[in-house]
């Protein structure tokens, strides 16, 4: 089985989608339903998909119906997702009707398989970056411990969301899973459909409602990370960085194209050396936009605590 370790390297910058990123027309949901617990992705809805890896990590199934197994092997995964109880959503791509996505995909598909001449192609999708796994129909029983490392990976990024898999309630008195706040699901809906805005207003309301609800409050973090970097220029915001060092927007900009891209570390290292190098209010800015990525990432996270301590060293 070809497949590519996941780990924090895995995560960096994987590839550009943004060719897909299609506004929806009017009535369009972002997303079809297809077979019972897979999300049917097009060329004009992969935008909402993308969108929506940074709740629920997905599996994405690039199959064709000229070969039926591919097809087979997406449905299979679904239960597999079942298994996991909906810790990852199935998301399923007709090659032949959706062209834009693979091409899209395929500089990093050749990187990584060299040639593309197995079907179905299979891919993480966690935050909105793509992480190849396979080609080829693979026994389930192999693909445990990748989607072990996958849900890993995905939880170090604070992606640990569930998809609506169709489980039934197996008795009477087992645990009901607690209903989704309304302003939650408001919030979630908003990114699904891409309108970071309301999302972040949603968010916001909760937290208003309740200061203490941490949920909110991450979400809130990541959705205005989402929004400051909408619209950057990843090459033109790189440039600026390299030649400005001690720039305090420049960098600030930089580490959040890192942070939004799984970099986690090299995110939080950059605003560190910016401390380090700044004074007066550029040192506080620099500081509070990196507490700004804590919250993103979560404060429980191992590499928060590790970004602290040499926050610390570097301000005293």
């Amino acid at each position: 089985m070809t497949q590519q370790p996941l780990s924090a390297a895995a995560m960096r910058g994987a590839v550009d989608l943004s060719s897909l990123a299609k506004k929806p027309t009017p009535d369009a949901s972002g997303s079809q339903a297809g077979a019972e617990g897979m999300v049917e992705a097009t060329d004009q809805t992969f935008e909402a998909v993308v969108n929506a890896t940074t709740s629920v990590p997905a599996v994405m199934v690039v199959w064709s119906p000229q070969v039926p197994e591919s097809r087979q092997h997406a449905e299979a995964l679904v239960g597999l997702s079942r298994e996991y109880e909906g810790r990852f959503q199935v998301v399923g791509v007709e090659l032949d009707r959706n062209p834009g996505i693979l091409q899209a995909l395929t500089p990093m598909l050749q990187q990584t398989f060299g040639q593309v001449d197995a079907l179905p192609i299979v891919l993480g999708l966690v935050q909105g970056q793509p992480m190849p796994f396979y080609l080829g129909v693979q026994e389930m029983s192999a693909l445990r411990p990748l989607m072990d490392k996958f849900l890993e990976a995905a939880a170090q990024q604070g992606v640990t969301g569930r998809a609506d898999v169709g489980l039934a309630d197996d008795a009477a008195d087992e645990e009901q899973e607690p209903e989704v706040p309304p302003l939650h699901a408001e919030a979630v809906e908003a990114i699904d459909r891409g309108d970071f805005e309301a999302a972040a207003a949603a968010y916001s309301a909760a937290l208003r409602q309740d200061p203490a609800d941490e949920e909110a409050r991450l979400g809130l973090a990541q959705v205005t990370l989402m929004q400051r970097t909408a619209t950057m220029d990843p090459v033109q915001v790189r440039r600026e960085a390299a030649q400005a060092p001690t720039d305090v927007p420049a960098q600030c900009a930089a580490a959040d194209l890192e942070l939004v891209g799984g970099h986690v570390e090299d995110a939080f290292a950059r605003l560190v050396d910016l401390v380090r190098q700044t004074t007066g209010d550029e040192r506080a800015a620099a500081r509070d936009h990196l507490l700004a990525q804590f919250d993103v990432v979560g404060t429980t996270d191992p590499r928060v605590s590790a970004a602290r301590r040499a926050l610390t060293n570097a301000l005293f």
